[in-house]
């Protein structure tokens, strides 16, 4: 094997590639990148045996051919090499790779191509294409809702379903802890229709993540029971999905309540985080004080202090005293694309809605705290 390729061009295919792989793993094979040259081009593809990349890019290949090699290593040595230079991957007789540029060169131990392992294909029984910021917005807003407590593994990631919504059948992302829960709707693209729901991990969630930044791309998105895959012209993404049943979530979403308060959302989590800063690390509750168009929030920490803020609401319903943990209403608000917040509050005790204005097609719960 021999090519040439330009470091910026090099340096984006390993990144999604190097992320990829487990640091610490007990198969050595597993810290390697699978680099392929044929034609024009050459692809890097890296797994963890739940989740594999294939990130291709323009080469000029003098040799085709392949090996494997330690993907962080490499994408260190590209990354520290200067802008422009134009890098030299060779494989020699004795199996090492050479990477040259300018008057830099290195010589890397490899491992055999044929040990590394690649995923079996799946046969999707759903495919459609959706656009980058519709997928981008589905599970942006809804990730920082997974859980993290492992001993329940079904709600370590985001349910990817079709669900019914107001105006029809929409593309629905849900993620719960079960202290608070993320609810995001989109149009339902063609072909989706008969998609059975899925579980995509979080770490998936996350490497995906950089699929999505270009708002120009179209995602193509297959489906199956036990596989998710999400594929641009140049970058593949292949995961397992959580083998389990996600919980009926609707039972969680309150429908009854009433009590309404509408509040700026940017100055609603400066004020938050303000009063939570003399609150103690455990509990970081707060407490919201609402009367006639008057939130106030206050913490009350005895080992710590009290503190207290102001702010000017919409809110005409009788008193109510409720409390939260300060991190939950600071993830919620930071969701918050538009001017106001709309939280619906039944009682001190019962769950809370969050929505943004009156757009329906993000709704959040979270649970209160006593306070």
């Amino acid at each position: 094997m021999k090519l040439s390729i330009e470091r910026g061009t090099l340096l984006k295919a390993l990144a999604q590639a190097q992320s990829v792989v487990e640091r610490r793993n007990t198969i050595p094979i597993l810290a390697n990148v699978l680099i392929e040259a044929e034609g024009a081009k050459v692809s890097f593809r890296a797994t963890d045996l739940d989740i594999e990349v294939v990130d291709s890019a323009a080469a000029m290949v003098e040799r085709a051919g392949a090996t494997t090699v330690s993907a962080v290593m490499l994408h260190e040595i590209v990354r520290k090499l200067p802008d422009g230079a134009l890098v030299n991957l060779s494989e020699d007789d004795s199996g090492r790779l050479t990477v040259t540029a300018g008057r830099s060169n290195f010589s890397l131990a490899t491992l055999p191509k044929e040990d590394f392992p690649v995923m079996a294909t799946s046969e999707y029984a759903t495919n459609f294409s959706a656009p980058a910021p519709v997928l981008r917005r589905l599970f942006d807003k809804a990730k920082f809702a997974i859980s993290t407590e492992e001993t329940r593994y079904y709600l370590n990631g985001v349910y990817l379903h079709v669900a019914t919504g107001e105006d029809g059948q929409v593309l629905r992302c849900v993620a719960t802890d079960g202290h608070r829960l993320a609810r995001i709707d989109a149009p339902l693209p063609p072909g989706a229709e008969g998609m059975a729901g899925v579980i995509v991990p979080r770490k998936t969630v996350n490497e995906m993540r950089k699929l999505l930044d270009d708002d120009e791309a179209q995602i193509a998105v297959s489906v199956s029971e036990t596989k998710i895959r999400f594929a641009t012209p140049a970058i593949t993404l292949t995961s397992k999905v959580i083998d389990g049943t996600f919980p009926d979530y609707t039972r969680v979403i309150p429908t009854g309540n009433t009590r309404r308060l509408e509040v700026d959302a940017k100055e609603f989590a400066k004020a938050v985080d303000l009063v939570a800063t003399v609150s103690s690390e455990r509990s970081r509750a707060v407490k919201l004080s609402l009367d006639e168009d008057r939130l106030i929030l206050s913490v009350n920490a005895p080992d710590s202090g009290v503190g207290e803020a102001e702010l000017a609401v919409a809110y005409s319903d009788e008193r109510l005293e409720i409390g939260f943990n300060a991190k939950y209403l600071l993830e919620i608000a930071s969701q918050v694309d538009r001017e106001n917040a709309v939280f619906m509050f039944n009682s001190s005790g019962d769950p809370t809605l969050m929505r943004e204005g009156n757009d329906t097609s993000a709704v959040y719960v979270v649970m209160p705290m006593r306070v």
